[in-house]
């Protein structure tokens, strides 16, 4: 059966979409912990993160790293941190968060942002990925 995460690739379920490649999806987590926190989902569905073959993980890699660039540009913020924790998802992903202390990343603390704020966050940040 599909993960939640691949039915937000195939169009099935909306989503804040900020960039994608033939590889992978970036998106708006939907229960931020911080404006602009973003997964970085392969659209391959594997499990672990560790589990993805050492070529396509630095390819990953190196796309979420675009797309903390974009971010960093457009949320006011110290820096971007990384997250994977990848035990409520049975589908790899990297968490990209806005941070400015390091009580920023507690995936206790979440926000309900409006929708109307949720998409002007992903287009801000969708036009400042450059793949």
């Amino acid at each position: 059966m599909a993960t939640i995460f691949s039915k937000i690739i195939a169009g099935e379920i909306p989503s804040y979409k900020v960039a994608e490649d033939e590889n992978f999806f970036a998106f708006l987590d939907i229960n931020p912990v911080a404006k602009g926190h973003t997964l970085v989902v392969p659209k391959k569905e594997i499990d672990y993160i560790f589990a993805i073959d050492d070529d396509m993980l630095a390819k990953y890699m190196q796309f979420a790293k675009k797309v903390a660039a974009a971010i960093e540009k457009c949320i006011p913020c110290k820096k971007v941190g990384v997250a994977v924790v990848g035990l409520e998802v049975p589908h790899a992903h990297i968490h990209l968060i806005p941070l400015n202390d390091v009580g920023d990343m507690q995936f206790e603390n979440k926000l309900t942002l409006p929708q109307d704020e949720m998409k002007s966050i992903c287009e801000k940040i969708s036009s400042n990925v450059v793949l």
